[in-house]
This record gives C-alpha cells, sequence and structure tokens, in this order.
C-alpha cells in the first residue's frame, strides 16, 4: 500500500503519510467492510491494475441516511494512474451499486476545496455541485473549505454527453 505513504496522496486528507505497519493496521479495520447488502452499510474496494500488481485507488460507497436513502462515496486515485480513465470507472461502479444494488435515493460526495482533481472526477460523474462549505474541516491544523456534489437517483445514469466533460 505505498499509495498511502505518499505526501501527495495524503495532502487533501485528514490524515499524513502512513508507514506501512500504519496501513496494515488500518486495513485490519477496514477489511471487514466487504458487503454492500441492504443491511450492510459500507463497501470498500481496491482497485487494482489489470495484469499487475499495482494498486490504481481506493473507492468506496457508504450509507449515511437508512431512513432518507442517503449515501456517500469517496476514493483515493493513484497519482501515477490519474489522468487515464481508471477513477472514473471505479467511481461509476460505487454509484451504481449504491443506486441500483441499495436503492439510494442520493448518494453524496466531497473533497477538499484546492484538491481540483477530485472536483474535476465528480463532474465527470455527472455529479452535480451542492455546496461550497466555508472552513468546515480543521485538516492537520488547518481550517480548510470543502466542496459538496451530489447525484440523485432520477438522474443515474447520467447521460453520456455529462460523463465525458
Amino acid at each position: 500500500m505505498a499509495i498511502y505513504g505518499r505526501e501527495d496522496v495524503n495532502r487533501y486528507l485528514d490524515c499524513g503519510p502512513r508507514s506501512r505497519d500504519d496501513v496494515r493496521e488500518w486495513l485490519g479495520r477496514i477489511k471487514k467492510v466487504t458487503a454492500l447488502t441492504p443491511r450492510g452499510e459500507a463497501l470498500r474496494l481496491a482497485a487494482v491494475l489489470k495484469g499487475a500488481d499495482a494498486l490504481i485507488g481506493d473507492f468506496s460507497v457508504w450509507r449515511t441516511s437508512r431512513d432518507h436513502l442517503q449515501g456517500e462515496i469517496g476514493f483515493v486515485v493513484h497519482p501515477d494512474h490519474q489522468g487515464r480513465g481508471y477513477g472514473l470507472e471505479a467511481a461509476t461502479v460505487m454509484l451504481r451499486l449504491g443506486f441500483e444494488r441499495l436503492g439510494f435515493h442520493r448518494i453524496a460526495a466531497q473533497c477538499d476545496v484546492r484538491n481540483a482533481p477530485s472536483a474535476a472526477l465528480m463532474e465527470r460523474l455527472g455529479m452535480r455541485r451542492e455546496a461550497h462549505l466555508l472552513q468546515n474541516m480543521l485538516v492537520k491544523g488547518e481550517w480548510v473549505d470543502s466542496l459538496v456534489y451530489a447525484m440523485l437517483a432520477s438522474e443515474w445514469p447520467p447521460t453520456a454527453a455529462a460523463v465525458h466533460q
């Protein structure tokens, strides 16, 4: 999991680069997040480059409200694999699972306002920018703004034109 040892990967996350032992401990905690069922709360998947042993990224979908059928997606894409469509492909799978398998009414995603690649990916997914939250998160001792994107079930699947902007 060299991806999480990189400063550029962790720049906009609420943690710093992790050692191999830190990543091993973290993986031990999240390895149980493997079933997306009507009763399950989350699914987290690693994307591996076909034909290689290279981690492309980490993608997840989770429930934020059972009563209101709300979910959220998250992703980390390895910088060496950005710009090749892998993030779009994997994040689309997470949206599909949320809408088609779990029956979410709304799926949101958010990122640090300085993280232009994440915002661009959410827009390519066809998600709508709903909010720019001012200084809503304390990340590494600094108050930062967040962008919130979302999509409704009625907007799924997005048109091909929206996805390829």
